[in-house]
């Protein structure tokens, strides 16, 4: 028999983020008069699973917010929160490693276009 997983404690804003974002699909589903059964329907999930969301139960997989935001119309905000070619501290990062003067190539070739 396996081992138990031991997770690391869950970062208190961590927390508070997946509180925020129950709450904030709770809301989105009520002011669209989706009760929490026709939203499990349509995201393929149980409505104990869409209670458990809207509570902030940091335990209910990304898939489920992300079917969620499906159903209202709002994937492309998943989709754009680390969006890299606007990521200034990555950009910096690189930034910071590159040369600080490039010697000319001695196969002649400069990489200009």
């Amino acid at each position: 028999m396996g081992a138990l997983k031991v997770h690391p404690p869950i970062p208190l804003p961590v927390e508070r983020a997946i509180r925020k974002l129950g709450g904030d699909l709770s809301l989105a589903r009520r002011r669209r008069h989706i009760s929490q059964a026709s939203l499990a329907e349509r995201m393929g999930a149980s409505v104990s699973t869409v209670r458990r969301m809207e509570k902030g139960d940091v335990r209910v997989p990304i898939h489920f917010f992300a079917r969620a935001l499906h159903v209202f119309g709002e994937l492309q905000a998943l989709e754009h929160l680390l969006d890299t070619p606007n990521d200034e501290i990555g950009l910096m990062l690189m930034d910071e490693r590159l040369p600080k003067r490039v010697r000319r190539n001695p196969g002649g070739a400069s990489g200009a276009l």
